[in-house]
């Protein structure tokens, strides 16, 4: 007869669409989920977190064990980290406030090596992953989350004190099946950084142009010149990522360009930062992909003019 099965504690830092997208799905599904909050925190205390989505349906988590400061938080066995990456140089304090010894820290975000500035101000008995998120999702107001469309993650090992594969590969698995219990679907990644690249294949194209353009996804693959664009933009991310050696599967920027096509209209993440007078996430999704694909001789014109574009909208903006 085996004892009972002992579930970890979880703390969001950063209770936007992404962190109070998956905090209440882990919620709902029986974890004990403590979520950091900044702004929020009053609305969220008094009315909880509210979900409405096309998936899962209406989810409501009230009362909430919401908190406005880290040091409150009991000891967290996992932390998933929703925040910007523009507040990456910020959020160690909170984490080693909120880490219980030996916690994994998964950063739910995009762009590449996110999760080596990171890595720095942590202490080395901590564990970090990296998460990508494949999913529609957006905060529609103060605890209120809204969600389009799909919802997979997918971890890696980054760093820590699990130095053998195996060890790695066990606490992968154990955050896979966080997100499993919560009926979400997720995988392991054998290779963080190649995914990360494959992951701005789409991040790219769809999270500049929205700014710079005043487009959706609908509009945008619409048009037959911002087609045109997008598919550019794609193939020179390939490009960028096969020259810093990472595999990018045959037909993959086709088949997230198919599949775009099909999804509900949707605004990625990078125009709500602009429409909020949000800092863009230009560095990660952006300066260092450019930084590496030159490093390694391979320049990336369109992405290049991209970026220097969103570089002055994001100044003019704030």
């Amino acid at each position: 007869m085996t004892g009972a099965v002992t579930r970890p504690t979880i703390g969001i830092i950063g209770t936007g669409a992404i962190g109070g997208f998956y905090g209440m799905m882990l919620a709902h599904a029986g974890f004990d989920v403590h979520f950091l909050l900044r702004s929020e925190f009053s609305a969220v205390a008094e009315r909880g977190l509210q979900l409405h989505s096309a998936v899962h349906g209406a989810l409501t988590l009230n009362p909430v064990q919401a908190y406005a400061a880290a040091e409150d938080m009991p000891p967290c066995d996992w932390l998933l980290v929703g925040a910007k990456t523009t507040s990456n140089a910020d959020l160690a304090p909170a984490i080693l406030q909120a880490a219980a010894p030996e916690a994994k820290v998964l950063l739910l975000q995009n762009g590449l090596d996110v999760e080596d500035s990171l890595r720095e101000l942590l202490p080395d008995s901590l564990h970090v992953l990296g998460g990508l998120c494949y999913i529609c999702v957006h905060r529609q107001g103060p605890g209120v989350v809204t969600h389009q469309a799909l919802g997979a993650v997918h971890v890696g090992y980054h760093s820590g004190p699990a130095a053998e594969g195996a060890a790695r590969a066990a606490i992968v698995e154990e955050g896979v099946g966080l997100f499993h219990a919560a009926g979400i679907d997720s995988q392991a990644m054998a290779n963080l950084h190649q995914a990360r690249w494959q992951k701005l294949v789409w991040n790219i194209p769809y999270n500049g142009l929205s700014v710079l353009l005043g487009a959706s996804t609908t509009p945008l693959m619409a048009d037959a010149d911002s087609r045109e664009l997008i598919q550019a933009l794609m193939a020179e991310v390939v490009q960028g990522a096969v020259a810093c050696g990472h595999e990018v599967p045959e037909g993959y920027a086709e088949h997230l360009f198919r599949v775009t096509e099909k999804m509900p209209d949707y605004w990625p993440s990078m125009y709500h930062d602009y429409l909020h007078k949000r800092p863009l996430e230009l560095d990660a999704i952006y300066a260092r992909p450019l930084a590496v694909a030159r490093a390694a001789g391979c320049e990336l014109p369109r992405i290049e003019a991209l970026y220097r574009s969103l570089c002055f909208i994001d100044r003019r903006n704030r």
